[in-house]
């Protein structure tokens, strides 16, 4: 087993290790309306395949990644931040890439979808639109039971600690797959982006 065989096998079993650390339960299960001056993203997760799995969300607007949290299936996190220009980030065995432009005082939602990996599964983030005119859309049957049938979950000391001691092994993911995201197509690009029309 060659040297760049036994990292990727060690990086995936750190990250496997967020399976076993949980969020907590949020206090009141309703979407808080956001501040005027702030924008909020809801991730949800909803999907049979990859169940199993968890995967961990990142705000890497800055190029450094800051934690937003562990999504498993069946949950949802609601991320509170600054309007404009934002990239999110997924990672479990390898990283996905959500970029947005944000308006003040909106809510955005953003679906995360398993596709299948080498040893498990991999993690897609992909906007929501406000409009009906995608797959992914708040118009859609789908959009109400992503909502009713996620539980809103935040940050507990274990999810803390565990970004903490994993953090290097995200910033590798990051370094690895952020070259390959710029490498898509402006039609690509522009199908993986909140607009600030997204927003309600």
């Amino acid at each position: 087993m060659n040297l760049i065989r036994i990292v990727l096998i060690a990086s995936t079993l750190a990250l496997v290790g967020c399976a076993s650390t949980p969020m907590k339960e949020a206090s009141t299960q309703t979407i808080q309306k956001v501040r005027a001056e702030e924008s909020q993203v809801v991730f949800m997760r909803s999907s049979f395949v990859g169940s199993a799995i968890s995967a961990s969300l990142y705000d890497v607007s800055k190029g450094n990644p800051e934690f937003i949290g562990i999504i498993d299936n069946g949950t949802k996190i609601a991320y509170t931040t600054a309007p404009g220009k934002r990239v999110f980030m997924v990672v479990s065995e390898a990283a996905d890439f959500l970029e947005a432009d944000l308006a003040a005082g909106k809510t955005y939602y953003s679906l995360v979808t398993p596709r299948m990996g080498m040893w498990k599964a991999r993690f897609s983030l992909w906007p929501i639109r406000n409009d009906g005119t995608s797959e992914y859309n708040t118009a859609s049957d789908s959009f109400s039971g992503w909502l009713t049938g996620t539980k809103l979950v935040e940050n507990s000391p274990e999810t803390l600690a565990w970004n903490t001691a994993n953090i290097d092994s995200v910033k590798s993911k990051y370094a690895e797959y952020w070259p390959v995201w710029k490498e898509k197509s402006a039609e690509d690009l522009a199908a993986r982006t909140l607009k600030p029309t997204d927003g309600k």
